[in-house]
């Protein structure tokens, strides 16, 4: 109650020391200007404005003190009272429906960060799987928006650097998604692009040693679920893409987990046979890998790549000698990025094509 008494006339002795601070300074022009032209003039209406002005200067300076000293006091005895009530218990935070017990809550607002091959780039932050931050980002096809009703198949397009998302590395991968559209050699995606996990310099190494290190875990995919109109996470409507350094891990994660994709595509990579023969070995479930291994003609290098992983597979122990693997070879341009766009055209054809079909 101290505060709201001092504050009125805290305020009335700043306009009257206002007041007569603006009269004592006219009093003294004209002062100055009779003393100009030797003419007679009285000192004593400036003076008094002068001293009046001075104490009420000293008034607002004195209410202002107390006002200061009184709102230290207020806080004095709030921080007194929460002290001896004790530190407040946080409250816990509220876990999102269908998200993994002790993890964070999947962040669901997914905001639009660009518009590549004239679909909508958005990003969000999803809880991984030990509980840290990570970024996810999801392309919606033009033809999201024309068919509201329709639920759309998906695309992990997986990245090879630690910390990356694929599409920041190959930003005209989604020019390739959606040309196989435009031509007819496919129905639209969704792709997914979750970022690659840290700790190693090696993802796809990652994978290959333990497949249910895939970026796209529960958790992610029911985010995407749940906040785009996408098919039901598993086989029958999702797939795995990987280009150039993320070819590896989309080769991992199709021969490794066969019960989340439909298929995979590894476009220009290179591989390590050997670990991704073990990998495959012991697949889940009952369908077998299904694998497209593509690179351009000019390519020798992940030509045979390709072909040794194949070949490798087949003489494998166990599920990896039942995967179907095939070798595109055909792919032919002027320039490489050119040939990167044909290579991920055929590779979504391929998903497509292999999605449609029942295992």
């Amino acid at each position: 109650m101290l505060r709201p008494l001092l504050v009125v006339p805290l305020l009335i002795s700043a306009l009257a020391a206002a007041w007569l601070a603006r009269g004592a300074l006219l009093r003294w022009r004209d002062l100055r200007a009779a003393q100009t032209y030797e003419l007679t003039a009285e000192q004593r209406p400036m003076l008094l404005r002068a001293g009046g002005a001075v104490l009420c200067g000293m008034c607002v300076t004195a209410l202002a003190v107390a006002l200061l000293l009184s709102g230290r006091s207020v806080r004095g005895v709030a921080d007194e009272a929460l002290a001896t009530a004790g530190p407040r218990p946080a409250a816990p935070p509220a876990e999102s429906p269908g998200a993994t017990p002790g993890l964070l809550p999947v962040v669901t607002r997914f905001e639009s960060v660009g518009h590549p091959a004239g679909g909508n780039l958005l990003e969000a932050v999803v809880a991984a799987p030990d509980g840290r931050p990570r970024k996810v980002r999801v392309w919606l096809p033009a033809e999201y928006l024309k068919d509201p009703k329709a639920a759309f198949p998906v695309i992990v397009l997986h990245s090879g650097t630690a910390g990356r998302t694929a599409d920041s590395e190959l930003p005209d991968v989604f020019e390739g998604v959606a040309s196989a559209v435009q031509l007819g050699k496919a129905r639209p995606f969704v792709v997914v692009a979750p970022e690659a996990p840290n700790g190693t310099g090696h993802p796809c190494d990652l994978i290959a040693a333990a497949p249910q290190a895939v970026a796209d875990d529960t958790v992610l995919r029911t985010a995407v679920n749940e906040n785009f109109r996408t098919a039901p996470a598993g086989p029958g409507g999702w797939a795995v893409l990987g280009v150039e350094g993320g070819a590896p891990c989309a080769a991992a994660a199709g021969l490794a987990r066969p019960d989340l994709y439909g298929a995979a595509a590894a476009v220009s990579g290179r591989y390590d046979a050997p670990a991704l023969t073990e990998a495959g070995a012991e697949i889940p479930g009952t369908a077998p890998a299904r694998l497209l291994l593509a690179a351009a003609k000019k390519d020798t290098e992940g030509l045979a790549a390709a072909r040794k992983l194949q070949s490798t597979l087949h003489g494998g122990k166990g599920r990896a000698a039942k995967a179907d693997v095939r070798i595109s070879d055909i792919v032919e341009d002027f320039a490489p990025d050119r040939e990167r766009l044909r290579l991920v055209r055929v590779a979504v054809q391929y998903l497509a094509e292999t999605l449609a079909k029942p295992a």
